[in-house]
């Protein structure tokens, strides 16, 4: 394996289902002659021509549409949208197309399509081009949705979901584009609702998504210089979500730390919460806490900004007061 970053592990799983199948196709704004905002598409235009990589208007309404349709009549569209924020503009068809067709034809129609969203504040782009509600897209029956933390498992889940026959939701995190780790150079699938446990600890589970999981190891390490064992789960998708690895972590260690970068309010961290108060709370041996992002749109302000964000240090902070209870 060679070490390379989460945007060219994203890249080479675009261009090994491109090869492989001619039906899948890209579609976004300035995905081809640009290759993409985060440079994810870089290269694949020239590679594959402009039918199969196409430059769309500014229309997220009409280019998802048209993903729909080509996907229900035999492509395999992988559509971007630049950020998580402009799905707004094409939620019914997201919501009431994508999510749907299968289940209102009788499984007679299916819609493989990916659509590539990005997530997380950290850039300074303000409230509009910055946000995490990701959590949305796991309420709505119909729809899978991808979390990867890692290059390795960026290109895994990626290329699972391109030849996946339901419509998935990927969510990318802006923060991780440039983090890098070992990837191997042939193809591989990473197969929904198997979580993955990045560390095994027995005092605390931590269920982290995107970049905090990062975050997560990184609290984990320093805990240990302190006598405390964290065991830190990634979901890789949160829809379906992988419950088994989960709550087996919980009977082991008795303590929930749940880090996600949605709002507090109904968001992944409440569902997860809910799912062990509702069937491992005898286990447990402190009540679950939840580090996410403050109710509040957010703020362009640098100073502000960096104090919206939260990382190791919140974490750590939350696994020291978990462990003072007995």
């Amino acid at each position: 394996m060679r070490e390379i970053t989460y945007t060219q592990a994203l890249n080479e799983a675009l261009r090994i289902c491109m090869t492989e199948d001619e039906r899948v196709v890209l579609l976004g704004e300035d995905i081809g002659c640009y290759g993409g905002i985060f440079q994810v598409t870089k290269g694949l235009q020239t590679e594959f021509g402009p039918a199969r990589v196409v430059d769309t208007p500014i229309s997220e309404a009409g280019f998802v549409g048209a993903s729909v349709g080509a996907a229900l009549t035999g492509m395999r569209p992988v559509t971007e949208i630049m950020f998580i924020d402009f799905t707004t503009v094409c939620m019914d068809m997201v919501i009431n197309q994508m999510a749907k067709m299968h289940y209102m034809f009788g499984g007679k129609g299916k819609v493989p399509m990916v659509l590539r969203i990005n997530i997380g504040a950290g850039r300074g782009t303000a409230a509009q081009h910055s946000q995490s509600f990701h959590s949305l897209f796991m309420h709505i029956p119909g729809l899978f949705v991808a979390a990867p933390s890692t290059p390795y498992d960026a290109k895994g889940l990626l290329i699972e979901a391109v030849k996946n026959d339901n419509p998935v939701i990927f969510v990318e995190h802006k923060r991780l584009y440039n983090t890098k780790g070992m990837v191997p150079e042939e193809s591989y699938r990473i197969p929904f609702g198997q979580a993955e446990v990045k560390r095994a600890g027995r005092d605390v589970t931590v269920f982290a998504t995107h970049a905090l999981v990062l975050s997560a190891l990184e609290a984990a390490e320093e805990a240990a210089t302190d006598g405390i064992d964290v065991e830190v789960i990634d979901p890789r998708t949160l829809a379906p979500l992988d419950k088994d690895t989960l709550l087996a972590s919980v009977k082991k260690t008795g303590r929930l730390l749940v880090a996600d970068e949605d709002n507090k309010t109904c968001g992944v961290a409440a569902e997860v919460s809910a799912i062990v108060a509702e069937e491992a709370i005898d286990y447990l041996k402190a009540p679950i806490l939840r580090n996410c992002s403050p109710d509040t749109p957010v703020p362009f302000s640098p100073p502000l900004e960096k104090a919206y964000i939260f990382g190791k240090d919140r974490l750590l902070e939350s696994i020291r007061r978990l462990m003072a209870y007995a």
